[in-house]
């Protein structure tokens, strides 16, 4: 597909755009299923943007050929690397949404509970500080900002 020191071409790099859209959009989803399509599209894609880096010729073994015509084996060392890493990954998510769908009967992501509370109650002292109007709070930058509380009741635990 790529001729001997050729630069990428036109339908490699729409492909390699394909697939990071592709697997960024399906990142987003609450589907565990379409997640894990979404990190192998990502992985498979870095692989093919690494390999374009790479330089083509001979094997790189020393003796077999002159030291500037052999090909970069750094580019195929991390492209195999990434693979066992995606597939790592693959079969992590892969069992995680087994043991959802075990549990559940579906393999959607749900809301935390906690983080649905600590958000109400960040609503309700933004409520209340706004139907005061806000002056009678001013020395109390909690009242009025209510974030450093909220990343206290994280880091305990809850709320």
């Amino acid at each position: 597909m790529r001729a001997a020191g050729s630069g990428p071409t036109l339908v490699i790099v729409f492909v390699l755009g394909v697939f990071f859209a592709t697997g960024v959009s399906l990142l987003l989803e609450r589907s565990l299923t379409r997640i894990l399509l979404g990190v192998i599209l990502i992985g498979n894609g870095a692989n093919l943007l690494i390999l374009l880096g790479g330089r083509s010729g001979g094997a790189p073994i020393v003796g077999t050929g002159p030291v500037g015509e052999m090909s970069d084996p750094l580019p195929q060392a991390m492209v195999l690397t990434a693979i066992v890493i995606t597939f790592g990954l693959t079969a992590f998510l892969l069992t995680v949404a087994y043991r959802s769908w075990s549990l559940t009967g579906n393999d959607e992501v749900q809301d935390d509970l906690e983080d649905r509370q600590i958000l109400e109650r960040a609503e309700r002292n933004e409520v209340a500080a706004a139907d005061v109007g806000g002056d009678d709070h001013a020395d109390d930058p909690e009242q009025v900002n209510p974030a450093p509380a909220l990343r206290r009741l994280r880091r305990k635990g809850g709320g």
